[in-house]
């Protein structure tokens, strides 16, 4: 009787041991912080919302003609592949042109902000960013002060990329509403595209009325250099301001259209 009562003691301080141990090791891998890495990201923009959006209100059948046309050869959503390579308070942002879901060139998809694909490099101890971007014909190198966000942070968390995130809302560009998802994980304060301000980095982005979505996929933690992160160089220079009046300029006769085309190349 004993030494049946000396096993199970035994037992429970094996089982015992084993949970503590379980318990630290999973503290232990919340506390790790990603100093430095390359974050993929997944972009979708839901071109068939986006296709219907553009065609409302418009009578000829040549609209509805091209639409279905479209749907026929191309899935709902378009899909491009980005990264986000980060350092300290240093970051480069660009596009994976090779990973990208086959779309014609259907004059009717034509959509600034799903075909935006601007190279973005930040530096959060200055405060400043070196956008490339491709402006139809034109290149241009943007570089300017980081956009002011007023992000509201709230309770709502979900996982991305093994990651636990926190939910914070804003609106920007005085009419676009964004939801950002962000991981104090990795102490970093941007994001995909130009997105910053947050108490870690951003790993989920969305424009619900936009039909746009950023996630990440995948986080790799991995030493970067300098020359990881080293702007863009190539374009006519500028900054934000100058790009807007050129753009103001250029869009004049768009009527509808030009809203929504400049409201993409201010991102």
């Amino acid at each position: 009787m004993k030494t049946l009562i000396n096993r199970i003691l035994l037992l429970i301080i094996v089982l015992t041991s084993c949970n503590t141990f379980a318990q630290n090791d999973h503290v232990a891998q919340n506390d790790h912080f990603v100093q430095s890495g390359v974050i993929e990201f997944e972009k979708k923009s839901n071109m068939y919302a986006l296709i219907t959006k553009k065609i409302k209100g418009e009578t000829e059948s040549y609209y509805k003609l091209a639409f279905e046309s479209y749907k026929k050869n191309n899935p709902q959503f378009k899909t491009v592949k980005s990264t986000l390579t980060f350092s300290k308070n240093k970051s480069l942002y660009k596009w994976n042109e090779t990973n990208e879901t086959p779309n014609n060139s259907s004059w009717i998809a034509d959509d600034a902000m799903a075909n935006l694909k601007n190279i973005i490099a930040t530096d959060l101890d200055t405060q400043t960013s070196t956008t490339q971007k491709n402006v139809y014909d034109d290149l241009y190198l943007v570089k300017d002060s980081l956009r002011k966000i007023d992000w509201k942070i709230t309770d709502e968390t979900r996982e991305i990329a093994g990651y636990e995130c926190r939910r914070a809302n804003a609106i920007i560009i005085d009419s676009v509403y964004v939801v950002a998802y962000y991981t104090i994980q990795i102490p970093f304060s941007g994001g995909p595209e130009s997105f910053t301000g947050l108490p870690g980095t951003i790993l989920g982005l969305a424009m619900p009325h936009e039909n746009m979505t950023w996630f990440a996929t995948k986080v790799t933690e991995i030493p970067v250099t300098d020359k990881d992160l080293a702007p863009p160089i190539k374009g006519k220079p500028t900054d934000n301001k100058g790009l807007n009046k050129i753009l103001l300029d250029a869009l004049k006769d768009w009527g509808k259209w030009a809203r929504k085309t400049l409201q993409a190349y201010s991102m």
